[in-house]
């Protein structure tokens, strides 16, 4: 069966891809990630998957719409972390399904669920919710047993390592410490200022 694999960035598709194809899947990754700023970082998060399809041979097709806008507007109101997650969520992975409808695929799964530091409920949930608009059916799998590894993978092959999880919003909580929250609620909202 075939399976698109919605790709946040290259270093989160590696174990993915690898249990997927494990489980029996025929794995097509699928790239778009509008939230990611400044645009030099989106290229090189583009850049970085392009090199991975290079030296894996896996498929990958490419939505390369830039479409900061359109995430601002969703997110500008209420940029809290876990509300703006939830729109990030919801915009990638409306797109995602989408798509998979489109290709004559049905079914879809993301990168997303290898990061600890991302909220796995709110995936799973507008994963489904994508899905049950689009009429195709969400693969929710924790992935976060390969990300170590996958990511030491990754620095050892030349991929592009980014250190926030994509957002303008993420960007300043890494590297403004005032606009960080205190480390214990921190822990207990996935996704805020560390790394995908």
């Amino acid at each position: 069966m075939k399976i698109l694999l919605h790709i946040c960035c290259a270093p989160c598709a590696i174990y993915p891809f690898r249990k997927l194809t494990s489980d029996g899947y025929q794995v097509a990754g699928f790239w778009y990630n509008p939230n990611v700023h400044p645009y030099t970082e989106y290229l090189n998060r583009l850049n970085s998957v392009k090199l991975l399809e290079q030296l894996y041979g896996w498929e990958i097709e490419y939505l390369d719409e830039y479409d900061l806008e359109k995430f601002l507007k969703a997110v500008s109101d209420n940029p809290e972390v876990g509300i703006r997650c939830r729109q990030c969520y919801r915009m990638r992975l409306e797109k995602t399904a989408e798509f998979t409808k489109s290709s004559g695929i049905d079914l879809f799964t993301t990168t997303l669920s290898v990061s600890p530091y991302q909220d796995h409920k709110l995936i799973k949930e507008q994963g489904e919710r994508a899905a049950q608009k689009f009429g195709v059916r969400f693969l929710y799998e924790d992935f976060t047993p390969g990300y170590r590894e996958a990511h030491q993978e990754a620095k050892e092959k030349g991929l592009h390592m980014q250190k926030y999880c994509g957002c303008i919003y993420s960007e300043r909580e890494r590297y403004d410490k005032k606009a960080q929250k205190p480390p214990q609620a921190m822990a207990r909202t996935p996704g805020s200022a560390k790394s995908t």
